[in-house]
């Protein structure tokens, strides 16, 4: 593809919280306008009044911000083809409706619904195709008088050529489809507002945009579309057909669509928990594609070099939520600490950390940070990672205390104290002989004889590396806390 001439759009409706689905298909639009040198067109589907709403809408354009996603053309950025939302181009798709109708290829329908649907029940009767039987296609003048002396209001239907429509799919490969199977269809509702049908390609056509890479649910409306984008181009509206790929499904739980419903498929619920836009980003692009069959990590910028939407599987992809948290532990091993101490900072401060703002520690934050990004999967696993540094005393964790605080463990402890009270405190490794030593004296390796001390100071059997937390917590607060662990197992 010749560089510039790709023109592709992601055109989601401003309801309800972004589905990590509708990610994924911005996610392949913009990586394959980038890797082609292309236009990334970003419009608002918000024809909607019942259900779109402003603040989806600005929580839309947040999450794509966050995300790391620009765009070309759209709110907030402009272009040639203003305005990027829907509710504002009215004027533009009745005066396309006007054009379609005085060109012979829509006309007006005066159908009740009750008549269509027991026109509907006795196609399928017969073991007929369901769709609109064309009754209205070809009504008189007296006709159309009749019915409007009953005071029916018409909707507009497109109509659809009597012909095979075969295309190919970016994805899937050649499709066709049989003129019984692609009946007429409505373009704008009895009241005047236009519907999807009519305004999605409208705006397509109007915005020269030349790849239209979307869900799979949509396929069955393509052939509908290839024949308004023909009439349109026969208008003089359009200047072409689209190419279409139709991107393969997200599978939940049970080998269903993940859907709206379904709690893991709420962008803002990976937002929250701490997940890096690059960690989650590597993981949607491998929901139907691949940048090598051996590699699973890489960047951004990676899959923009290589992504090309022939590459993409047909096949639906299951969401792994597991999977999911284990790449984005390798995006968070792969930041430089600097950038790990900054990201972490919303969850180290309230109303999210449990620790009074006077008692975060700024030294002790920057001295842990190291190690603790190691251990994470989320952003959001710091807080509880590392509340023993800044609570006042830790929170028990009941039982990890029973689990660990076995018979002989206040005589451990003691032992440890005193070993503990004699090391080098500026050397883990120090810290770690004191603890050695003492589970030696009571017959212990090292792994039985650390975990009531790491209860005792930290309040979990599991945790960060004990001894690097030991030297940052400091001699002072650890033999403190070892002592009140020891009057606790007295009392």
């Amino acid at each position: 593809m010749a560089n510039g001439s790709v023109r592709v759009r992601f055109c989601p409706s401003p309801t309800g919280n972004p589905h990590v689905g509708l990610v994924r298909t911005a996610l392949f639009n913009w990586a394959y306008a980038r890797h082609t040198g292309g236009t990334f067109v970003f419009r608002i589907e918000d024809t909607d009044a019942a259900r779109d709403s402003e603040e989806s809408y600005v929580q839309l354009l947040d999450s794509l911000r966050w995300l790391g996603f620009d765009w070309d053309e759209g709110p907030q950025v402009g272009g040639p083809h203003e305005p990027y939302r829907q509710s504002q181009r009215m004027d533009i798709y009745q005066d396309v409706a006007r054009k379609l109708l005085e060109g012979g290829h829509a006309y007006r329908c005066y159908c009740s619904t009750e008549e269509l649907d027991t026109r509907r029940d006795a196609a399928r009767a017969a073991g007929k195709p369901s769709g609109y039987d064309g009754h209205c296609r070809e009504l008189t003048a007296e006709q159309v008088a009749a019915y409007e002396a009953e005071g029916r209001t018409p909707i507009v239907r497109f109509r659809m050529p009597d012909e095979t429509i075969t295309f190919t799919d970016l994805v899937r490969g050649e499709l066709t489809f049989t003129p019984e199977n692609v009946p007429d269809y409505g373009i704008v509702r009895a009241n005047g507002a236009p519907l999807y049908t009519l305004v999605n390609p409208v705006d397509d056509a109007l915005m020269d945009i030349t790849h239209v890479l979307r869900g799979e649910d949509l396929l069955s409306s393509t052939p509908r579309q290839i024949a308004l984008y023909k009439a349109l181009t026969e208008l003089g509206i359009a200047k072409s057909v689209p190419q279409f790929g139709h991107l393969p499904y997200v599978m939940g739980e049970g080998n269903k669509k993940l859907s709206k419903r379904d709690p893991q498929s709420s962008l803002n619920l990976y937002r929250e928990r701490g997940f890096l836009p690059e960690g989650l980003l590597n993981y949607l692009s491998l929901l139907g594609w691949s940048l090598a069959a051996d590699r699973d990590i890489f960047t951004v910028e990676e899959m923009v070099a290589a992504f090309d939407v022939a590459d993409v599987n047909p096949n639906p992809a299951r969401f792994d939520l597991k999977k999911a948290e284990a790449i984005n532990a390798d995006h968070i091993r792969l930041l430089d600490v600097k950038d790990f101490t900054e990201r972490c900072r919303p969850w180290l401060k309230a109303p999210v950390a449990p620790w009074a703002p006077e008692d975060f520690d700024e030294a002790r934050w920057l001295a842990i940070a190291p190690h603790a990004q190691t251990r994470l999967k989320v952003l959001s696993e710091i807080t509880e990672n590392v509340d023993f540094l800044f609570l006042p005393e830790p929170v028990f964790d009941e039982p990890s205390w029973t689990k660990a605080m076995k018979e002989g463990s206040d005589a451990l402890l003691r032992t440890a104290r005193e070993k503990l009270e004699a090391a080098d405190w500026t050397s883990p490794e120090s810290l770690k002989e004191a603890v050695l030593a003492a589970g030696e004296a009571h017959g212990l390796k090292l792994g039985k004889a650390q975990a009531p001390v790491r209860v005792a100071v930290t309040g979990r059997t599991v945790g960060l590396p004990l001894f690097e937390s030991l030297e940052v917590l400091g001699k002072d607060t650890t033999l403190a806390r070892v002592d009140a662990a020891l009057a606790r197992l007295a009392a």
